[in-house]
């Protein structure tokens, strides 16, 4: 990666053009992280259940812990938020986001930059 390209990724300007599907109402600004169409068949029951919201440029799974856990507990974490997703709760993760961008934690696994694919629970 460039070091621009590093510089993008590491302050989440990346991130910025995701504002335009909040304003077309595709998305919040908080929920689970939207992923790829193709993961869809790979969810068992408990793990699509992270659709029952609207998905979000971040969430409850962002703030704790982003691309540096694993994709079981990045699902955990965002059926914890639909099972527990309030105004409160959205304000929460609110800060903690802007204090991970200063911080410029959890953007990267320590073995890359984003987090391997998805290939389901087997």
């Amino acid at each position: 990666m460039t070091k621009v390209g590093k510089f993008v990724r590491s302050t989440s300007i990346d991130e910025l053009p995701q504002l335009i599907n909040v304003l077309k109402g595709d998305m919040s600004f908080i929920g689970p992280r939207p992923l790829l169409p193709q993961y869809l068949p790979l969810y068992n029951k408990e793990q699509a259940r992270r659709h029952e919201v609207r998905p979000g440029i971040t969430g409850w799974a962002q703030v704790n812990g982003r691309n540096a856990i694993s994709w079981v507990r990045k699902f955990e974490l965002d059926v914890w938020y639909v099972d527990h997703c309030s105004f409160f709760l959205d304000l929460k993760i609110f800060f903690l986001t802007i204090k991970k961008v200063f911080v410029r934690e959890g953007i990267s696994s320590d073995t890359a930059v984003t987090m391997e694919p998805f290939t389901g629970n087997n």
